[in-house]
């Protein structure tokens, strides 16, 4: 079962090069995703003004940015690790997702939907069947 979502897949391999752990690079992320402070502050549910990427940055915020950032790394798995590839995923409007980019499905605050989107189409592509050689 190689190709199957496991207890141990939550975190990924780092093809995005954020850091994990106490080496987490978070202003990374947005940096990736091309969002704004006003989106950060939606995403992670804090003011505007409480935003920042010092020692002072909010747990809660730091948190939500690790969560998408392995959210996003899962992707680049699915590219083999291509980070272009991926950046250009999250920008393009998917028709499963309603036309809208997977970006701004984040910025409207609707993490939660993608991430599920995205580990259901893992499980969904793991469970197909590999064509035998005959």
């Amino acid at each position: 079962m190689a190709n199957t979502i496991g207890l141990f897949d939550a975190v990924p391999n780092d093809y995005m090069k954020f850091g994990q752990g106490m080496a987490f690079e978070p202003r990374k992320v947005p940096e990736i995703l091309g969002l704004k402070n006003d989106d950060v502050s939606r995403l992670a549910a804090v003011s505007a003004t409480s935003v920042r990427y010092d020692d002072a940055m909010p747990q809660q915020m730091r948190e939500r940015l690790e969560e998408v950032a392995n959210t996003i790394n899962m992707v680049a798995g699915m590219f083999n690790g291509d980070a272009n590839k991926t950046a250009a995923w999250f920008k393009a409007r998917n028709p499963s997702l309603g036309d809208i980019s997977p970006r701004d499905m984040i910025r409207l605050g609707r993490y939660e939907r993608l991430r599920k989107f995205i580990i259901n189409a893992m499980a969904e592509r793991s469970a197909k069947p590999v064509a035998q050689a005959a």
